[in-house]
């Protein structure tokens, strides 16, 4: 089972100059070489004890967000890519069921044998959900943050366009366009993206960032590709909440206008021993929100319990 590390993507020219001298989004990455497959994953090792993360569309194991909470209570992070995005091709573990059990065969190739918490973000929730109910026995906690759940997603409208838009033969262009944006007209790109992404006016929502998160949402944005990863998404089948049987913490916020609160609602509900926390964030990222202090405070409280 080989590993192999490389450089974060884009790390050349000025900007990643640039980059370096504050914090980044951007993290080298690793790939194992498992019976079921290929799978990139970025293992960050701090605590004895791990937290298993599922990052959502366009996201791949190099982008680190919303980590810190975990990261500044001692614990490790395991960051997989899922299907499609990264390095992980789509053939490894196609579906939220198959890569859940991908995910358990890593855990086991680094000698994890138990993790805190699995922690779905957005587009990763299914997965999330997946890997709690049919690991039980290596899953202590679930955390969903602005998550998908047992609700059909995206709409149809949202459905067709991102079917032309990531699609094989316009994915590269899409993001190439957008990175170019990104450079030459960031409040642009930005009130384009958070449009998608927040039910708020977009002018509103980007007005309130501050410097440090819009610099954030530029990197980040500016670093995202959606491979054939989302494509994948857009095919997923909602699983059963109801399997889940973990202490299971659900956060969103009403103002989300890429996952809507339904879905929180819907796995709150589902999920017997499950609490759900709303966020006041302005957009579907909740890390941004002046509440996300005591959210994490929360999180905390929730995995110490």
């Amino acid at each position: 089972m080989g590993q192999r590390g490389r450089q974060p993507a884009g790390s050349s020219g000025c900007l990643w100059t640039i980059m370096m001298g504050m914090t980044s989004v951007a993290r080298s990455t690793m790939t194992a070489e498992l019976d079921c497959g290929v799978v990139e994953y970025r293992f960050d090792q701090r605590g004895s004890t791990t937290v298993v993360v599922f990052h959502g569309g366009h996201m791949n194991a190099g982008l680190a967000l919303g980590e810190d909470v975990f990261v500044d209570a001692g614990y490790s992070v395991l960051v997989p890519s899922r299907p499609g995005y990264g390095r992980t091709p789509l053939s490894t573990g196609m579906t939220a069921d198959g890569f859940a059990d991908v995910t358990r065969s890593l855990c086991d190739h680094l000698g994890i044998t138990r993790v805190a918490a699995v922690v779905g973000i957005s587009a990763g929730g299914p997965t999330a959900m997946a890997t709690a109910a049919r690991h039980p026995d290596l899953v202590e906690r679930v955390i969903f943050q602005s998550a998908v759940g047992p609700l059909p997603w995206p709409d149809e409208r949202t459905r067709m366009a991102a079917r032309l838009v990531f699609a094989a033969a316009t994915e590269r262009i899409t993001w190439s366009a957008v990175r170019v944006i990104m450079r030459t007209a960031p409040d642009l790109g930005l009130r384009m993206l958070l449009g998608d992404l927040a039910a708020l006016p977009a002018r509103q929502v980007v007005a309130a960032l501050s410097a440090e998160n819009r610099r954030l949402l530029i990197e980040l944005f500016s670093r995202m590709r959606s491979g054939r990863g989302f494509r994948n998404d857009l095919a997923a089948v909602a699983g059963s909440a109801g399997e889940v049987t973990q202490p299971t913490l659900v956060i969103a916020s009403r103002n989300d206008g890429s996952v809507p609160f339904d879905h929180a609602e819907a796995l709150a509900s589902a999920i017997q021993h499950s609490s759900l926390v709303e966020s006041q964030a302005d957009s579907h990222f909740i890390w941004l929100g002046q509440d996300w202090p005591a959210i994490s405070g929360k999180i905390r409280n929730f995995l110490a319990a």
